[in-house]
């Protein structure tokens, strides 16, 4: 199946998007979108300043067939013409996961297709190949609202972790940064904005767990905590700077990333001697300050930098589309129909977790 062009459909109901997807390709891509269907439901929970589990579980069941039709008509292939259906079986909130697993089980029982059970991390790390067509072995930076890894990526079945956040995810602290100084949700690309106008030096806000600090520590872990703290405790004075403290709360987050990103590339390098390419993926890659930084260190360090296009990003059904292209082109074959959704579901356990390991 390695030389054929799979057909996949996606699906994704991970958190607060409603998505599915059709792509077509052959590993190690660059693949083709035949279609890419998102459906956020930032308005619903825009009022609440985070997402609210049940109001996102029923967001998707309401409206799940309907994406899954108009990704179907989009690409101009029916159920019978697909390889596999592909869905998000873990982690995220298990009530949306639930919907997209279930409906994904009935869709391959009537078709008679494999299905392809996708760790949504997996998803992610594997978007730069759908993108870009990078080969194995690469550095990947996940950084999003529920996660914050650095991985080495070997293969499907190969993933080392080099550090991950001993806390909040740094898109985590993004929302609760924007909360903090009044500003609307989703609060990374607020963030963002507000910071293009402020002083990222006006504020000294602290830098948790930095190598080069006397206090820090060996490894590539995360902390925001702290700095999220901190920004709280700043902001409790009325004359503070929103742009200032925001444009400081930002730089605060690069040196981080970055730090903890050159500490892993060593790691990396004692793991794959020839291999320097860094992929970063998840929706805080799509801020451009982080991405400027991200490659002014791979230029530094030698290395290449990869990021998917921003709407590939954020949660998407053509990153786990992708995810069973590679699976079923690897000869992984379908999961079977009694699988279960993972609230929880690491995609490495470890540095020296060894390739294949169970999570």
């Amino acid at each position: 199946m390695r030389d054929k062009p799979l057909t996949i459909l996606g699906i994704e109901t991970s958190c607060d998007e409603t998505a599915a997807s059709v792509v077509r390709g052959r590993i190690p891509g660059p693949g083709e979108i035949l279609s890419n269907i998102v459906f956020s439901q930032t308005e619903a929970h825009a009022p609440y300043g985070g997402v609210v589990p049940e109001i996102a579980s029923r967001a998707h069941l309401e409206i799940l067939d309907g994406i899954i039709e108009r990704a179907l008509g989009e690409a101009k292939i029916t159920l019978p013409e697909l390889d596999g259906i592909a869905v998000t079986a873990g982690p995220g909130l298990i009530g949306g996961v639930m919907v997209g697993l279930t409906t994904a089980k009935g869709l391959a029982l009537a078709a008679g297709k494999p299905l392809i059970a996708v760790n949504h991390l997996m998803g992610h790390a594997l978007t730069a190949r759908l993108t870009h067509g990078v080969e194995f072995p690469f550095l990947l930076l996940l950084v999003s609202g529920g996660h914050c890894q650095l991985v080495g990526v070997g293969g499907t079945d190969d993933f080392r972790l080099y550090g991950s956040t001993i806390d909040d995810a740094v898109g985590e602290a993004f929302d609760k940064t924007a909360k903090i100084l009044g500003l609307p949700y989703p609060g990374g690309p607020a963030v963002e904005e507000a910071a293009r106008s402020g002083n990222p030096k006006a504020y000294d806000l602290p830098r948790p767990l930095l190598f080069r600090n006397s206090r820090g520590r060996d490894g590539a872990d995360f902390s925001f905590s702290g700095l999220k703290t901190a920004l709280r405790q700043l902001a409790q004075d009325q004359s503070v700077s929103v742009p200032d403290a925001s444009a400081s709360f930002q730089a605060a987050v690069i040196d981080i990333l970055c730090d903890r990103s050159r500490f892993a590339m060593d790691l990396f390098r004692a793991d794959f001697p020839d291999a320097n390419t860094l992929v970063v993926a998840g929706g805080v890659a799509a801020n451009q300050a982080i991405g400027a930084a991200l490659a002014r260190l791979c230029e530094a360090e030698d290395f290449i930098l990869r990021v998917p296009p921003p709407r590939l990003c954020t949660d998407n059904a053509a990153m786990i589309a992708w995810a069973g292209v590679e699976r079923l082109a690897a000869g992984a074959g379908g999961d079977d129909l009694a699988i279960s959704p993972r609230a929880r579901w690491p995609l490495a356990l470890g540095r020296h977790t060894p390739p294949g390991a169970a999570p």
